[in-house]
C-alpha cells in the first residue's frame, strides 16, 4: 500500500526567471510533492494566447477560482500541471497568475485584505498564515517587480531536503512557515463546524449547508478537494448574492 503524502510545513522561495519555476515544479513532482500541494504567482507568465483582459474580484467566487480549467490550458504545460489555475487582482502588486491552494487562500483570506481593503495587499494575507511581516514584504515587492513565487507543501522530516531543491534551483529569500495552507474542509463536511473559519466568514447558515452539500457530492463524483471547493462555491454564487459584508446570505429572486 502506497504511503500517504503527509504535508506538515509550507516552504516558499522567489524565482527570477519562469524556466527556473518550471524546473522546480517538475522536480518536487519527481520527489513526489503532490500537485494540490504547489503554489506559484507571477505577474508575467508567458503564454502563445494572448488574454484581453483581467479578472476582477467580482468576477470570481469567493474561495475558489473558477477559471481554472480555462487558465490551465493558457499558460504552457508546467502551471497545466497544477490544480486552479487563475487570474486575480492583488492591492499594490495588481493583477497576477495564481495557480494551486494559494489561490483559495488569496479570495478567502479571513483577513478580508483581497475583499476589498484599500490598505491591504500580500503582506496581510502571507503574515495571517505565519509568515514574517519582513519577508512577505519582499515577496511582495518582487512580485511587483514582475518575479515569481513558489510555495511548497512539504513533511516536516523533508524541509531541509526541498529547501535545498529550491535554492539549487535558483529559489531566493526561503521562507518557512510551521503549517500547510487552509483547505476548506478536512475530507467531507460533516457539519458547518468543519467548515475552514475563512470558509465559512463568508458564508450565511443556509449558504454554508448549500456549500456542504455540493462540495460533499463533488468529493463522491471525483476524490478532488480542489474542484469539490470550485463547484462547492459556484453552486453558493447561483443561489446567493453578496450583501455589504461579503457575506453570501441574499438569496437571488428567481426570474
Amino acid at each position: 500500500m502506497p504511503e500517504v503524502y503527509q504535508a506538515e510545513r509550507t516552504i516558499s522561495a522567489v524565482f527570477k526567471e519562469q524556466k527556473q519555476v518550471d524546473d522546480v515544479i517538475r522536480r518536487l513532482l519527481d520527489r513526489g510533492v503532490p500537485r494540490d500541494h504547489i503554489s506559484v504567482m507571477g505577474r508575467n507568465f508567458e503564454s502563445e494566447t494572448r488574454i484581453s483582459g483581467f479578472i476582477s474580484k467580482k468576477d470570481v467566487i469567493l474561495g475558489g477560482l473558477r477559471t481554472g480549467a480555462v487558465f490551465g490550458s493558457l499558460f504552457g504545460s508546467f502551471l497545466s500541471l497544477l490544480t486552479g489555475v487563475g487570474v486575480l487582482f492583488i492591492p499594490f502588486v495588481g493583477s497576477i497568475v495564481a495557480a494551486g491552494p494559494i489561490g483559495a487562500v488569496l479570495l478567502g483570506a479571513a483577513s478580508g485584505a483581497i475583499a476589498g481593503s484599500a490598505g491591504a495587499g500580500l503582506v496581510s494575507v502571507l503574515t495571517t498564515l505565519g509568515m514574517p511581516e519582513d519577508k512577505a514584504a519582499i515577496y511582495q515587492t518582487r512580485l511587483q517587480a514582475g518575479e515569481f513565487l513558489l510555495m511548497a507543501e512539504v513533511p516536516s522530516d523533508r524541509t531541509g531536503e526541498f529547501q535545498l531543491l529550491l535554492e539549487s534551483a535558483g529559489g531566493e529569500e526561503t521562507q518557512v512557515i510551521e503549517k500547510t495552507l487552509a483547505r476548506p474542509c478536512p475530507g467531507l463536511c460533516n457539519s458547518p463546524d468543519d467548515l475552514s473559519p475563512e470558509v465559512r466568514a463568508h458564508l450565511s447558515s443556509e449558504a454554508q449547508n448549500t456549500f456542504i452539500d455540493r462540495y460533499n457530492a463533488a468529493i463522491n463524483e471525483k476524490n478532488d478537494e480542489f474542484n469539490a471547493e470550485q463547484a462547492a462555491w459556484e453552486a453558493v454564487h447561483q443561489k446567493y448574492d453578496e450583501d455589504e459584508n461579503g457575506v453570501w446570505s441574499k438569496a437571488k429572486v428567481k426570474a
